[in-house]
């Protein structure tokens, strides 16, 4: 399934809050002042923190950072899965930038691998107009337990074809 039509770079980190957000809007706002089109990506987050996108949908706050350092519009394929938290094993679904279901991890470990093709598509909408695409991984790759239909780290590089930078924090064991 390989969609790599423009230049991408995928930036995944040993663990959660390990900078991966900040360097890709640092990036982000760098080559757009070199004139590149830069458009960021993240296939799936997690977070309870919403931004309202220009196109009327829902993005991680994170997305709408690096839209903005990029100097573009907001859009719901920046961040074409967001897993909003409502319990310690269930979140609400978003899937580009609509409430698709609330689903259990269980139920939602199943659901995902159907949501690969939704991803590849909003990662084409952003290469379209883009002469970069920054996309940023979600926790870590190494998280054994969530390989298996994989959409936010390994699993996506691999289905667009997409090198991979990992991204380290000393202060948190990486």
């Amino acid at each position: 399934m390989s969609v790599q039509s423009v230049p991408a770079l995928m930036l995944q980190g040993t663990g959660s809050d390990v900078g991966k957000s900040l360097l890709v809007a640092g990036l982000c706002r760098a080559y757009a002042r070199r004139g590149l089109r830069v458009r960021p990506f993240k296939p799936q987050n997690m977070s309870n923190n919403a931004a309202v996108t220009d196109d009327g949908g829902e993005i991680g706050r994170a997305q709408a950072l690096q839209a903005r350092a990029a100097g573009v519009a907001t859009s719901i394929h920046m961040n074409p899965v967001l897993l909003k938290p409502q319990s310690d094993i269930g979140a609400q679904v978003v899937v580009q930038g609509k409430v698709m279901t609330s689903a259990k991890a269980r139920d939602y470990y199943r659901l995902k691998r159907d949501l690969l093709p939704k991803v590849v598509e909003s990662f084409e909408v952003m290469a379209r107009d883009a002469d970069l695409v920054l996309i940023e991984g979600a926790g870590s790759p190494a998280e054994v337990n969530l390989r298996a239909s994989d959409i936010a780290n390994m699993g996506f590089a691999e289905a667009i074809g997409v090198p991979v930078i990992l991204v380290g924090d000393i202060d948190r064991g990486g």
